[in-house]
């Protein structure tokens, strides 16, 4: 009996160190925990905006999982995303007159009109990716009245004074998302 229950034991060891080594090398970490999918749109556009191109990353990781269909509860829309008011918005401000919202769901255009918007918050926030990312997620106009409100300047990086929870964590995982993407990939 007591063989028996060795054997199992030194079977199960063997499982647990052999699934922690496969779960930790980076092959695993790139297919399943990190895949860099549609590589080269985001590269493509992050040198168009003059953005990091693993934050983008991040960010659609961050929304959707890269989930192509993926769709809010409250509207959002693909791979980062947009709102079809904001993505309206940034057609016009883009001059892409002939968008039509169900566009936003191909991959092109979506990470188009999301790198579009993050560019234009990066310009607005001077480069600030704490204050960028709070007004990907919360509204431009959120972030401009807590900056009033609580005297932030554009050096503000204290992630837990968002007012938002939702904005404190969706802050967090992007930039852990692009730390990890940046390990990964950046070798």
């Amino acid at each position: 009996m007591n063989y028996t229950w060795m054997k199992v034991l030194v079977v199960g060891v063997f499982l647990v160190v052999g699934a922690s080594c496969i779960y930790a090398s980076d092959w695993f970490q790139k297919k399943y925990a990190y895949p860099f999918l549609y590589n080269e749109l985001v590269c493509q556009y992050a040198a168009k905006h003059e953005l990091d191109p693993w934050l983008i990353t991040g960010v659609i990781k961050a929304e959707s999982k890269f989930v192509l269909e993926a769709k809010s509860p409250v509207g959002a829309v693909g791979l980062m995303q947009l709102m079809p008011e904001t993505a309206l918005w940034i057609a016009v401000q883009s001059e892409d007159p002939g968008f039509q919202l169900q566009e936003l769901a191909s991959p092109e255009v979506n990470i188009r009109f999301g790198t579009w918007y993050l560019a234009s918050l990066k310009h607005e926030f001077h480069g600030n990716e704490v204050l960028m990312l709070a007004a990907y997620n919360a509204g431009r106009g959120n972030v401009k009245e807590w900056m009033e409100q609580h005297g932030w300047t554009m050096e503000f990086r204290d992630i837990e004074q968002i007012p938002f929870p939702e904005t404190r964590e969706f802050i967090r995982e992007v930039l852990w998302n692009k730390k990890r993407y940046q390990e990964l990939y950046n070798r």
